[in-house]
């Protein structure tokens, strides 16, 4: 039976979820508390897990001295509550998993302070293009899944496109992050292999004077540790497909599309898919999958569709490029100033 939202707010209430109000970096401190997950998505059935996500202010020790406090994690709950600085700078980039909690039903939020409602009054100013490439590029990662499940392997230029597609989405994220790269001296494409047993592989050109050798070698490290992590993705996927959660898979792909399409094209962010509830379903449930437990092509004719859509959506999107920094900067310097005078 699926849980209704009595019955969540009073399984938050219980002592299992004590550590929300006496932990030390939590308490008084929480601005946002709310769902996430199937439940926020409106996906759950009988089996669905309790997620639940938040935002906690800085304290004003961590404000001043800078100290790194960035998130709580409790496991047997599956609870995440962010920080409110770290919230900010995954927010910036429209992070999916964080951006989905500005977007919730109004009943599915279980606490909001005051500053907390402020954040939610300004999220269309972390709305931007930038959501093409932090959707996209989770979208990429588990459309590649699904395919290397739909076929007994996958062929290694198809496996190249893939890698180099969202190495191409980290690369928009870089210019936030990272000193400027000019669009010509960071150049990633696939020709013709020379590594031995390949078809072809991503090559690179790099034309870089006087740039800072830290941020060289942390985008470095990030686009090595990805191209890394698609070799592990095989291994994530034979335990899905043995957990029969590869339904669950394929319809967090079409939600991740869902979402970003009404950020592109309605500049809002809409958690709470119950006009797509019945569609979503069905594929979870399997109704696209194949005898062998595997997407099947009428699935992958719908993921076709909805890139078209999204390629049209980035070519026509009035969103800015980048997020209104000069506003949100406003927005943080006035909530980390009222911590600091201890006006909360």
């Amino acid at each position: 039976m699926i849980m209704e939202i009595e019955e969540i707010k009073a399984k938050v209430a219980s002592s299992e979820y004590d550590f929300l109000r006496t932990n030390e970096h939590l308490g008084n401190r929480v601005i946002l508390l709310g769902l996430g997950g199937s439940h926020a998505y409106g996906t759950s059935n009988a089996k669905s897990d309790l997620d639940v996500r938040g935002c906690v202010l800085n304290t004003k020790a961590e404000i001043l001295t800078n100290t790194n406090f960035e998130q709580f994690v409790n496991e047997e709950t599956d609870t995440v509550i962010y920080s409110f600085n770290k919230l900010i700078s995954l927010l910036l980039n429209v992070n999916p998993n964080t951006v989905e909690m500005l977007g919730l039903k109004p009943e599915h939020y279980l606490y909001i302070s005051p500053i907390g409602q402020e954040l939610l009054d300004n999220k269309k100013l972390f709305l931007s293009k930038k959501a093409v490439h932090s959707f996209g590029g989770y979208a990429n990662q588990q459309l590649y899944r699904l395919q290397q499940k739909s076929a007994s392997h996958m062929k290694q230029a198809e496996l190249e496109k893939h890698i180099l597609k969202t190495l191409e989405h980290m690369r928009t994220d870089f210019s936030s992050r990272y000193s400027s790269v000019p669009g010509d001296s960071l150049k990633l494409y696939i020709d013709k292999a020379v590594q031995e047993g390949y078809d072809t592989e991503i090559f690179m050109d790099v034309k870089l004077s006087h740039y800072p050798l830290r941020d060289y070698c942390s985008m470095w490290n990030e686009l090595q540790n990805t191209v890394k992590a698609y070799a592990k993705i095989g291994v994530r996927n034979e335990k899905a497909l043995t957990h029969n959660k590869i339904g669950k898979h394929s319809m967090h792909l079409i939600r991740l599309y869902m979402m970003c399409l009404d950020i592109l094209e309605r500049e809002e962010i809409v958690t709470y898919r119950e006009k797509e509830h019945d569609l979503l379903m069905d594929i979870r449930d399997g109704k696209y999958l194949g005898e062998d437990g595997k997407p099947n092509a009428e699935f992958f004719e719908m993921v076709n569709e909805y890139e078209k859509r999204l390629d049209y959506a980035r070519a026509n999107t009035s969103l800015p490029d980048e997020p209104d920094y000069e506003r949100i900067n406003e927005f943080v310097m006035s909530v980390n100033e009222r911590v600091v005078k201890e006006m909360v």
